[in-house]
């Protein structure tokens, strides 16, 4: 089965090259694995750097939900994993994925574990944070069947920053989305707290085009939004609860900012 590996970038020569290795790095057989890279007028050597590894580096844009949707349409295989720039694969994550969706057909979609690099605080607490995540709302699949992809209409290019959680939903209401637990890492180890809050600040603007298509009364979007699931229900629901008590300054750091992401939603 060949698979299509989709990576959006812009400016990313400090890390496009570590996830490339990664993808040639699997233990899936390399025939069977195509890169795409969708540059977005990157003017470092994102570009010069991605040639070294496929000859299927694009331009695209204006942002990754274009990017992403052209990137399908380019795509060759069945399936299909999207990635960001900064983020490395873990040797076995592309065959483990086939071997989940080859096992049931009805399976559209799958959610890849992602753990958080770094070894700052605020990247140990976005790693405490993100493994209470695997598999909820808050969660988006990441290795999608193509022509599934396509039923649904693929991302929503209105959206820049909930496109993700959209897609997401509009694959659940087709089949079955299921999680690997084979990770994916996310590389935040030079995480900086104001460029993260901009950048959250700059995807909540689209917040309102997304709740106005699905409506303030979606059962998703009351727990991707509403504070007693955001603040409380996806940290202690199937028994998490218990990684709080164990880490409480990991808890308190997660806390604090959760509070600070909340505040740039709410003066978006």
């Amino acid at each position: 089965m060949l698979v299509s590996v989709i990576i959006t970038t812009k400016n990313e020569e400090k890390n496009i090259e570590n996830c490339l290795k990664s993808i040639k790095a699997q233990s899936y057989p390399q025939d069977l694995i195509e890169i795409i890279v969708v540059d977005n007028e990157s003017d470092d050597k994102t570009k010069e750097i991605s040639l070294k590894y496929t000859d299927k580096v694009f331009d695209k844009g204006p942002e990754r939900s274009a990017q992403r949707n052209f990137g399908v349409e380019k795509a060759d295989g069945e399936y299909f994993m999207y990635l960001d720039a900064d983020m490395i694969l873990h040797q076995d994550v592309i065959r483990d994925c086939v071997e989940k969706v080859t096992n049931n057909s009805e399976i559209v979609a799958l959610y890849v574990s992602e753990i958080v690099m770094g070894d700052k605080f605020f990247s140990k607490v976005r790693r405490f944070e993100r493994s209470f995540y695997d598999a909820t709302v808050i969660d988006c699949a990441r290795f999608i069947k193509k022509s599934s992809f396509q039923q649904v209409g693929g991302f929503d290019e209105n959206l820049t920053g909930p496109e993700d959680w959209d897609l997401d939903k509009k694959l659940r209401s087709i089949g079955k989305v299921e999680l690997i637990k084979t990770p994916i890492y996310h590389n935040e180890a030079e995480f900086e707290l104001g460029k993260y809050l901009s950048k959250k600040g700059y995807y909540a603007k689209k917040f309102d085009d997304y709740i106005e298509k699905w409506g303030k009364n979606d059962e998703d979007l009351k727990k991707q939004f509403g504070l007693c699931y955001r603040f409380l229900g996806v940290f202690v629901e199937d028994g998490k609860w218990g990684k709080m008590f164990a880490h409480p300054f990991l808890t308190f750091g997660m806390y604090f900012l959760r509070g600070l992401v909340g505040i740039k939603f709410l003066i978006r």
